[in-house]
């Protein structure tokens, strides 16, 4: 069998981010824990406003979380009464003070968390499996996808025997690590059992910057160059030291010649 890495997960560190941004050592478990039930919290009291990821980050005593969301609207509400209300109710689960960033997802469409969910919900409207999928797949290529994948798993159209098909389009790399792909999930229960959606969007190559290593710049001597009289303290052998002295004098003699010249030029005038 085909042994399948998530997407995400296999570029973390590379061109995808952690969703949770904190480091604990002792109490890892409880505040894991913490981070599922928040996160289950919002998906289901908000689970018509295209939540597509929670982000947490924890500092000392506080707990910012990040809400992507394609209708903020609706997380927001009037006069941001909804997300006054989110907040407290954390605050309340977790016993920490919470802040609660809303930040809109600008293209849906290439989002595959959200067009795998909307898959889904149309396929508990009884709307064609193709259909669907060929919908969602065509619209991501026209805002500007490279590639799409989607595929659905169960009793398709109510058969009895359940079965898996897909719709692609374009190239979908999944072992290029610097290829960016979106992966997404959802799940259509159904009268007839639950259809399974999944969902991977390449949107083209992340080319990291290249980076300038230290040790591969030429090496720069900025130590000042050796005096003979320098030269001479550092030898130790007394053989150098007496090759050194005739060198040292071999240097010296032009010019004392030429201040012999100058001198007899001036006793000249």
């Amino acid at each position: 069998m085909g042994q399948k890495v998530h997407p995400v997960g296999f570029r973390l560190g590379i061109n995808k981010p952690w969703q949770a941004k904190w480091f604990e050592e002792r109490n890892y478990a409880q505040l894991l824990k913490e981070d599922v039930d928040v996160r289950k919290t919002i998906f289901e009291r908000h689970s018509n406003a295209g939540v597509s990821q929670v982000d947490i980050e924890r500092s000392a005593n506080q707990i910012t979380v990040t809400i992507h969301t394609a209708r903020p609207g609706i997380i927001i509400g009037r006069s941001g009464t909804n997300v006054e209300d989110l907040r407290q109710l954390v605050e309340r689960d977790t016993g920490k003070k919470v802040r609660i960033n809303i930040q809109e997802v600008r293209q849906p469409e290439l989002n595959a968390v959200l067009v795998a969910r909307n898959v889904a919900d149309q396929l508990e409207k009884r709307v064609a499996f193709r259909r669907a999928m060929k919908q969602a797949v065509q619209r991501a290529m026209e805002r500007g996808a490279k590639g799409v994948r989607v595929s659905v798993a169960g009793r398709l159209g109510g058969s009895e025997m359940s079965r898996r098909e897909q719709e692609r389009r374009g190239r979908v790399p999944l072992h290029t690590l610097r290829a960016d792909i979106d992966f997404g999930i959802a799940e259509a229960i159904t009268t007839y059992g639950v259809i399974g959606v999944k969902v991977w969007i390449y949107k083209g190559d992340i080319i990291p910057e290249r980076r300038t290593r230290v040790d591969a710049l030429p090496p720069q001597d900025d130590s000042p160059s050796l005096t003979p009289v320098a030269a001479i303290v550092a030898v130790t052998d007394p053989n150098e030291l007496v090759e050194l002295a005739e060198d040292v004098a071999v240097v010296d003699e032009p010019e004392s010649v030429v201040d012999e010249e100058s001198t007899d030029e001036n006793d000249v005038e």
